[in-house]
């Protein structure tokens, strides 16, 4: 399962709901475009210390998913069927989503424009 920005978030907040999917799950990926948007994140944050070290500890221990010449095939795919669709997302989750549809694996994220992409199956809690 790859993980988005806000589901990350919410393991680190140690939210209860989210714990069935990560139970569930056989797998656990992070794209790098969600660990450079937490990345970011962290830095306006007040517990900036605290939550390097954990997404440190964190990505020890799950598989990161970079970006290749097939994820950026998908990504343009993607992009143009949004485009014809009147649907445009934000142009990092079209990165991941295109990471989803090269790898054939769902994407746990409460945003709910992933589900407007055709061949991404996105989980929520």
């Amino acid at each position: 399962m790859i993980l988005d920005t806000n589901a990350i978030s919410d393991i680190f907040n140690k939210n209860d709901t989210i714990k069935v999917h990560l139970e569930n799950a056989n797998h656990l990926y992070v794209p790098v475009i969600v660990l450079g948007e937490y990345q970011f994140g962290i830095k306006a944050s007040t517990k900036a210390k605290e939550l390097v070290i954990l997404l440190s500890n964190f990505m020890n221990t799950i598989q990161e998913l970079i970006t290749g010449s097939k994820t950026a095939s998908h990504y343009a795919d993607i992009r143009w069927e949004l485009k014809n669709n009147g649907t445009p997302i934000p142009e990092n989750d079209i990165w991941i989503a295109a990471l989803a549809r090269e790898y054939n694996i769902p994407i746990l994220s409460r945003d709910s424009h992933f589900d407007y992409i055709e061949g991404i199956t996105r989980l929520t809690w």
